[in-house]
């Protein structure tokens, strides 16, 4: 459990968050801990509940399956000393170290998601006429992507093994920032006149399967 004494709240909270599987108490800055775990205590049932509905772990491993896009891979190890991963088809090919499989399937994983994500910003900033400076890629917990003011856009890699459409609309969504920084009504409008059509349905897909997508290239023990 992690334990945060926040400055500004009001009450002790318990939050579960199923991307992780951990569990945080927060804690007002003059309350006291030792009464706050002991009231955490008295929902040890709430927390193994929530534990037991956690997405299975699924690693990056020899004869796993690994969806991109609208489109499903199986990781295929084979007998020699290249540790390139190349994509022939529907496998996801490699040789080199077994012990690697997991970590030089991940950073494939990761230039794919860049290209892919690139090009959907590309696209998009030319529909609304506006000047994207850099895209990049990271691996938040909270948050799908994101736009500064001064340009930058910068999205989750997990993005690349959600469906297709959903990517798109996360990148139309982060492109309209570029024009709008708020949620503004005019904001919403521009991402579905970006994007073509109503987002609507792509961000209900992430909101009720984004977790999982977090469990993809962890191990059973959450590695």
């Amino acid at each position: 459990m992690d334990v945060v004494r926040h400055p500004t709240a009001r009450r002790v909270k318990l939050a579960f968050d199923p991307s992780s599987g951990r569990v945080r108490l927060t804690i007002p800055r003059r309350a006291s801990a030792k009464a706050a775990l002991a009231w955490a205590g008295q929902y040890s049932d709430w927390i193994a509940a929530q534990r037991a509905k956690l997405p299975q772990a699924r690693p990056f491993a020899e004869g796993a399956t690994v969806p991109l896009g609208d489109e499903t891979l199986t990781i295929v190890w084979r007998e020699g000393a290249s540790r390139i991963v190349r994509r022939e088809g529907e496998l996801l090919l490699l040789s080199g170290p077994r012990e690697t499989i997991g970590r030089r399937v991940e950073a494939w994983l990761r230039r794919e998601a860049l290209r892919l994500l690139a090009e959907d910003t590309a696209q998009y900033a030319a529909r609304a006429g506006v000047a994207v400076d850099k895209v990049a890629i990271g691996d938040p917990r909270g948050r799908w992507g994101s736009c500064s003011s001064t340009g930058a856009i910068r999205y989750s890699w997990r993005l690349v093994l959600a469906p297709e459409a959903v990517r798109r609309a996360t990148a139309a969504h982060e492109v309209a920032h570029r024009v709008h920084m708020d949620h503004s009504p005019a904001f919403h409008a521009l991402v579905a006149q970006l994007y073509g059509s109503d987002p609507t349905p792509h961000r209900r897909w992430l909101r009720a399967n984004g977790a999982s997508l977090h469990w993809y290239g962890r191990s059973s023990s959450g590695g």
